[in-house]
């Protein structure tokens, strides 16, 4: 397939809505995944269209793909120790967390994460980390 039209039969997926992507998947490649976002729906099947045509990934990706990590990879960010006092004020209520061994402890009870203690707080998910302030909002 010429990289020409490789670049048509992409870019003819964009704007698609779900469904369209979904009857595009299954013209080419049979019942399509499970997926609700057009947006991942579409990228996959852009993808799936160039390796097709070009290539997949190299061997030597897919087995390090495969492989486990050889090391253990540290988070990014402050670490928390035992005693640290983490505050947020939210909505004009101030909110205090301590980080004790293994959890977190808020208004008595112990959470297994920040992000469960942001929930309960906000009332809708959120990452604790960055509601915290302790990671920026692009992740780093």
């Amino acid at each position: 397939m010429a990289e020409h039209s490789v670049t048509l039969e992409v870019r003819a997926l964009e704007g698609l809505d779900l469904e369209a992507l979904r009857e595009a998947w299954r013209r080419r490649y049979g019942a399509p995944p499970k997926l609700r976002s057009p947006e991942l729906l579409g990228l996959i099947l852009a993808w799936r269209i160039q390796a097709d045509a070009f290539g997949g990934l190299s061997p030597e990706t897919l087995k390090l793909l495969r492989s486990k990590p050889s090391r253990k990879v540290e988070a990014k960010g402050p670490r928390l120790t035992v005693g640290v006092l983490l505050a947020r004020e939210w909505k004009g209520v101030r909110h205090e967390v301590e980080v004790i061994e293994g959890a977190f402890r808020y208004q008595g009870r112990d959470y297994p994460s920040l992000s469960r203690i942001a929930t309960e707080i906000a009332g809708s998910r959120w990452n604790g980390p960055r509601f915290f302030g302790l990671r920026a909002k692009g992740g780093e």
